[in-house]
């Protein structure tokens, strides 16, 4: 079993700060702040627990924030610090400079390439909306892809786990950054691109779509991946605009057979099942499957395949987890299984959800 993302915030990662910090500023009450630090974690969640090693690390670094967010930009040159041992520092800065811009900005960005920083920009974006915005304009020209990709992720509209920060759900001010980044030459800060212009897609799909359809004629190296990967959400949902985009005909293909390996599934267990599909005529597939029961319906991607002719036939297997998460239980019952072709329903089956066997 993984362990518990909560568990990497520990003696090892508390350790890794402190011998940073104290590297940077020869006062800083090293032990203390290791004892104090690990003394709160059992029993605290992993934000939780960021946020009190954070608490400590402010008890213990005792200067002006000018000075104290330069100790911590020395402290990551100092020491390899990593995500774990990084992210209380961060949250320190994202907490404690909202009077010093240009200090916790400069710092986060010093601090990104070791742990990144697009949690602690969000409080100074909706503080300081323009002034922020220049400085992240700024990363999205600077040789660093950490930064870069900083750039966009940081400005994402609904970034997870990080504050919501309203003005961003509008389309417009990070539009032209994303332009910068579009075509980046590192994949991390395109998938970040695509991933800022999804968010836009939940709320905004014409608008996406419009975007997306400019860069493709801007033209790019990497265009073509940008472009799927941000339409994603899109194609999930059938939209027929994104659907032409990509060049998937609705209504094109046929489902020949679905057939699942059994009509009862053990929580716990799998679910096989084998989609014969074939084509109307020739052009994309994008075939994606919903499992629906009383009060959920939830859409997975099941396949792409090009079909060059009609009458082209393809056969798709796959393997549906009911293993419990830590997120999500599913209770026993009825099920119903949907195959959608190019954002069409094209076939139904049903089953049945079983406990967990003893065995």
């Amino acid at each position: 079993m993984a362990q518990p993302l909560k568990d990497l915030i520990n003696e090892r990662s508390v350790g890794l700060l402190a011998d940073g910090v104290a590297a940077a500023w020869s006062p800083f009450p090293r032990d203390r702040f290791v004892t104090d630090s690990l003394s709160g974690l059992p029993g605290l969640e992993l934000k939780d627990r960021v946020r009190h090693v954070a608490g400590c690390l402010h008890a213990g670094l005792a200067l002006p924030f000018p000075q104290a967010a330069a100790v911590l930009a020395d402290a990551a040159r100092a020491v390899p610090l990593d995500l774990w041992s990084g992210w209380p520092a961060t949250d320190y800065l994202a907490l404690h400079g909202l009077d010093h811009l240009d200090a916790a900005m400069s710092a986060i960005a010093v601090l990104t390439p070791h742990s990144t920083g697009e949690f602690a920009v969000r409080p100074y974006l909706t503080a300081h909306r323009e002034a922020a915005l220049r400085i992240m304009y700024g990363w999205a020209e600077s040789p660093d892809e950490h930064l870069r990709r900083l750039a966009s992720e940081g400005t994402r509209p609904r970034l997870p786990w990080g504050a919501q920060v309203r003005w961003l759900m509008e389309p417009g001010p990070t539009l032209p950054l994303l332009g910068l980044l579009r075509d980046d030459p590192s994949e991390y800060v395109r998938r970040s691109v695509a991933n800022h212009v999804n968010d836009f897609a939940k709320t905004h799909p014409e608008r996406t779509l419009e975007l997306l359809g400019g860069w493709r004629d801007a033209g790019g190296s990497h265009v073509e991946r940008v472009l799927r990967h941000a339409l994603r959400g899109l194609l999930r949902s059938g939209h027929p605009g994104a659907l032409d985009l990509v060049g998937a005909v609705p209504g094109n293909g046929v489902i020949d057979s679905l057939s699942l390996a059994g009509d009862t599934v053990a929580v716990g267990d799998s679910l096989p099942f084998t989609v014969v599909l074939r084509a109307d005529g020739p052009g994309p597939l994008i075939l994606k499957y919903t499992v629906t029961r009383d009060g959920s319906r939830r859409t997975f991607h099941l396949a792409e395949r090009l079909a060059t002719t009609r009458g082209e036939t393809f056969t798709v297997r796959k393997r549906h987890s009911f293993r419990p998460v830590t997120t999500r239980q599913e209770p026993p019952g009825p099920r119903t299984l949907d195959i959608m072709v190019n954002g069409r329903l094209r076939a139904t089956a049903h089953f049945t959800l079983t406990p967990a066997s003893d065995a």
